[in-house]
């Protein structure tokens, strides 16, 4: 199948550069070749009209919406970019990215300043909060993307990168890394995540320091941020979390 359809499908959501295998993600490999031949066959251009001034290849322009989408974007530096997948009840607010081959879903809040990076896979009725960066993977093209699956809560500054997949109802409080080198520290459970694994279903995850590993580093105080899931979701959590139907 030819680099174009497929960027097309991944606009209308029939296909995805990851889909859910088990408790985890695979990537679509054919779907992430046809992105990287899109790069390799377009040429820059000026784009023009309401785009003058910007310059980036012929192949991959940004997306238009209108209102029968269903999606609000806000005015104000937001950019959709080719082939990426946005559904309805979505809101972008300016300024904000969702880069090629994304997915976002139903009832999704895009804040400012927010990165959904290439390939990324955001599932449905997730806050990514001002300032949140979800990294993109487009190679190697094996490599399963970034994953936030269904209500997820992820606040202002959040870091999600190197394909961590992050399940359902999680929550990321203001701040949190999360990357393939840094442990996460189950404070519940009493156990320490392997490097990379995924964040758990409904897991409550903030902030916190851990020695940074050495007799030297202890004798000067120094310590290395890490995650630590503090508790897990329950009723006082969903309550202060509860989405307003308002704003979609």
């Amino acid at each position: 199948m030819d680099w174009k359809t497929i960027l097309d499908q991944l606009e209308n959501g029939t296909v995805r550069a990851a889909n859910p295998d088990g408790d985890t993600w695979k990537a679509n490999i054919e779907v992430k070749e046809a992105i990287l031949a899109s790069f390799k066959e377009g040429k820059n251009v000026n784009y023009g009209g309401i785009y003058d001034g910007f310059v980036d290849r012929d192949t991959i322009p940004p997306r238009m919406f209108d209102a029968a989408d269903g999606v609000r974007l806000v005015p104000g530096g937001s950019s959709v970019r080719r082939g990426a997948y946005v559904a309805s009840g979505v809101i972008i607010m300016p300024p904000a990215y969702i880069n090629i081959g994304a997915y976002v879903d139903e009832g999704t809040m895009v804040d400012s300043h927010a990165l959904v990076g290439s390939c990324a896979q955001i599932g449905k009725n997730v806050h990514l909060s001002a300032g949140v960066q979800i990294g993109g993977v487009l190679e190697p093209v094996g490599l399963s993307p970034v994953v936030i699956e269904d209500d997820c809560f992820l606040g202002a500054g959040v870091v999600v990168v190197e394909g961590i997949l992050v399940k359902k109802r999680a929550i990321l409080a203001p701040g949190v890394i999360l990357s393939k080198s840094v442990p996460v520290y189950d404070c519940v459970n009493k156990i320490v995540l392997k490097k990379g694994a995924a964040i758990p279903e409904g897991a409550v995850v903030v902030p916190g320091t851990r020695p940074a590993g050495n007799k030297w580093a202890t004798d000067h105080g120094l310590s290395v941020s890490c995650p630590i899931i503090i508790k897990y979701r329950d009723e006082g959590s969903d309550a202060s979390l509860e989405l307003e139907d308002a704003l979609r």
